[in-house]
């Protein structure tokens, strides 16, 4: 399919509009503006009040001012590089316009002596007397509406000024075509808002402040539009993905219940609650698309491993997938002695798996032998072949966006598919990023959990906290030390943790300390983790490699050098590596002083909460969605117009409507359905119009 005729306007060069030549067309190609529509979808993001006044006199300076002036003798500068001024009368003072590296033939070309202008810019006062400094807009009284009354401001880049952007907006807004309106008749009324076009000449005009704000009708209908497209893509990616036929799986439960018999404590609510919904859709004649979301120690792994055995109790195989192999075995530490409680087959294939082993795991996979896979990517390679997939696994969803998820999907033909994820994410984010996706979410702990101290400590303290590992040492427990992030670059945030790894050694005797990074080999990491896992060091200096999932019970205490410079949900994420086991856990949060009183706000926000969620929301609130998305959340779209942190009511708005879309026209061939593909081609979701059926 191509872009439909009517948008060709809308895709053109950028050089096709008023006063964009090549050079300006480079210069906004850096800030991803390459068509008339990026231009329209960059809104202003600030006006200036440019309304005529009487006089300078009387208001409140500096300030921006427009004012009609009769124009005075000129003063060129006494020294190099001075101030040019223009004497100046309005109706009611006298004040003056200065320039500096000024042109005089230019100046008295434009201001005249004796004639009139209107003249628009700063004015302050310097020493008593009112000055207009290098005025933005002079012109002769005939053409004052050449002024708007309240101009907007756009977001600039290097080479690209204001009067560009203007008259850019200008032109591309007189190539917006008649389109068909996409959106329910019924949200339209109901929420009075413009139709396309409209919004566009509103959000490009606005008259006052309030016209700039994301409640403002123009604005938050292009919101709308971008987030009924985005949502439309997820919910046709949802489609696809259940559209599979997929295969009823019904256990009788007998695997369950002997492990459920066999566990020490009882399920959560939260559990229970989980796996009937699992349940419900694996019994479903639809694939099961769905996302289990819980914090750090929800007891996601009794979860995957209830609804694998939904899979093995059907006749069936099930396979879980990790995003590393550290991981993967921890995964299958966890999960064999549960396993054998059930008397299920359980194995563990990951890219070290080589030869004649790795042909044995296969052969017995493909001939059902192996009832659940855990692995890595490893585990979805062309010659990995199952005898009955039902159910499909993926731990740590954030590191996949709804591209991935699809090709899973593909992989596992007809298999349900479950994804896991340990970072508890914000409402409006989970709608961004997983809206594809039915969500189960774990929101409380299993039983026994200990609280873990969290403490915020100056780095001048460093000595204290030294001996404190000496004690912990001395009593055979064990200590994370993660080193802080100098930037997002593993190479950068390595010289730092080599420096650290160094003076701990130093200080503690180097066999008690072990390094782990991002840098390492995946032989060398994984042997230093199992050192650590063992007991034989007893401090494990790393990156934020460890941030998700390494599970030993014997650490207990948990430093984080330079917290404040890690987002909240990412501190929350590493404090969740200790208190796994029977004793007490603390967390300490070093920063270097002094820290600013936002920052000291953020780390309390960690003292004061465990629970995951509202310290995402947090995070989300005062860092900004921007910060928080970061290089782990590569999954998160970005948008021009929307704001999902204060759009996230609008967003499930359109969630349900793209649904209800697709529900009564899976095909998009209504005409609203018609709109609803120039939506999209619109809004450049190229990947959803390859979902839609054609045919």
């Amino acid at each position: 399919m191509s872009r439909p005729e009517v948008l060709y306007p809308l895709f053109a060069d950028l050089t096709r509009l008023t006063g964009i030549g090549p050079k300006t067309a480079r210069s906004l190609e850096q800030i991803g503006v390459t068509h008339p529509r990026d231009v329209l979808l960059t809104l202003p993001y600030a006006g200036i009040d440019r309304q005529l006044r009487t006089s300078v006199l009387d208001v409140a300076l500096p300030t921006t001012l427009t004012v009609a002036a009769k124009i005075g003798p000129h003063r060129s500068p006494t020294n190099k590089g001075g101030a040019y001024r223009v004497h100046a009368e309005d109706a009611k003072t006298t004040f003056q316009i200065v320039y500096f590296h000024a042109r005089a033939d230019y100046l008295k070309r434009i201001l005249p002596e004796g004639s009139r202008r209107i003249l628009s810019g700063k004015v302050e006062l310097f020493d008593s007397i009112a000055q207009m400094i290098h005025p933005e807009h002079v012109v002769e009284e005939a053409a004052a509406s050449d002024i708007p009354t309240f101009e907007p401001i756009y977001p600039l880049t290097a080479g690209v000024t204001q009067k560009t952007m203007f008259k850019a907006t200008r032109s591309a807004l007189q190539m917006v075509p008649d389109l068909v309106e996409w959106i329910d008749p019924a949200q339209k009324d109901q929420a009075d808002w413009p139709s396309f076009s409209e919004a566009l000449q509103g959000a490009h005009s606005p008259t006052t402040q309030d016209d700039l704000a994301t409640t403002a009708s123009a604005r938050e209908r292009l919101a709308y539009d971008e987030l009924m497209a985005h949502q439309l893509t997820l919910a046709l990616a949802r489609a696809h993905v259940r559209g599979g036929t997929g295969m009823r799986t019904e256990g009788d439960g007998h695997f369950r219940e002997r492990v459920i018999a066999n566990l020490p404590y009882k399920p959560t609510r939260a559990q229970n609650r989980a796996i009937d919904e699992i349940a419900e859709d694996m019994a479903g004649p639809q694939r099961m698309n769905r996302l289990l979301q819980g914090d750090v120690g929800s007891g996601k792994t009794l979860v995957a491993l209830l609804a694998m055995l939904i899979a093995v109790e059907a006749g069936g195989q099930a396979v879980m997938m990790a995003p590393t192999e550290i991981l993967a075995r921890q995964h299958l530490e966890g999960l064999q002695p549960l396993a054998m409680d059930a008397g299920v087959c359980l194995d563990l294939l990951t890219g070290r798996d080589k030869g004649q082993e790795r042909r044995r795991k296969l052969d017995a996979l493909e001939r059902g032998e192996i009832d659940v896979l855990v692995g890595t990517h490893a585990v979805f390679q062309s010659d990995v072949a199952f005898a009955d997939l039902r159910l499909a696994i993926v731990d740590e969803q954030h590191r996949f966006g709804v591209r991935q998820r699809l090709a899973l999907g593909e992989k596992g033909r007809r298999a349900d598919v479950l994804v896991m994820t340990a970072t508890p994410i914000p409402r409006s984010l989970a709608l961004a990023q997983y809206g594809d996706m039915d969500v189960s979410v774990l929101d409380e702990k299993p039983p026994g959990r200990k609280p873990i101290r969290t403490a915020l400590v100056s780095s001048e303290r460093i000595e204290e906290v030294l001996e404190r590992l000496r004690v912990n040492i001395a009593d055979d427990r064990q200590c994370y030390w993660v080193c802080p992030l100098v930037e997002e670059s593993e190479v950068v945030d390595l010289t730092a943790a080599e420096e650290r790894y160094k003076r701990l050694r130093a200080a503690l005797g180097a066999h008690n300390v072990g390094l782990v990074h991002g840098q390492m080999a995946p032989g060398e990491k994984d042997a230093a983790m199992a050192r650590f896992q063992a007991g034989d060091t007893k401090i494990l200096v790393a990156t934020t490699v460890i941030e998700v999932g390494v599970n030993v019970p014997n650490a207990t205490i948990m430093v984080i050098e330079r917290a404040e410079r890690f987002g909240l949900a990412q501190l929350h994420q590493l404090r969740g590596r200790v208190g796994r086991g029977e004793m007490a856990s603390t967390c300490l949060l070093m920063y270097q002083a002094p820290l600013s009183e936002r920052g000291r706000q953020r780390l309390e926000v960690l003292r004061e909460t465990e629970d995951g969620f509202v310290i995402a929301e947090t995070d989300l609130r005062m860092r900004g969605y921007g910060d928080l998305i970061g290089t782990a959340q590569s999954g998160v779209p970005r948008f021009r117009v929307a704001d999902i942190e204060r759009q996230s009511a609008l967003m499930a708005i359109a969630q349900s409507d793209a649904r209800r879309l697709l529900a009564d026209d899976p095909s998009l061939k209504s005409a609203r359905g018609q709109a609803a593909r120039i939506l999209l081609w619109l809004m450049r979701q190229d990947e959803a119009i390859r979902f839609i059926n054609v045919g």
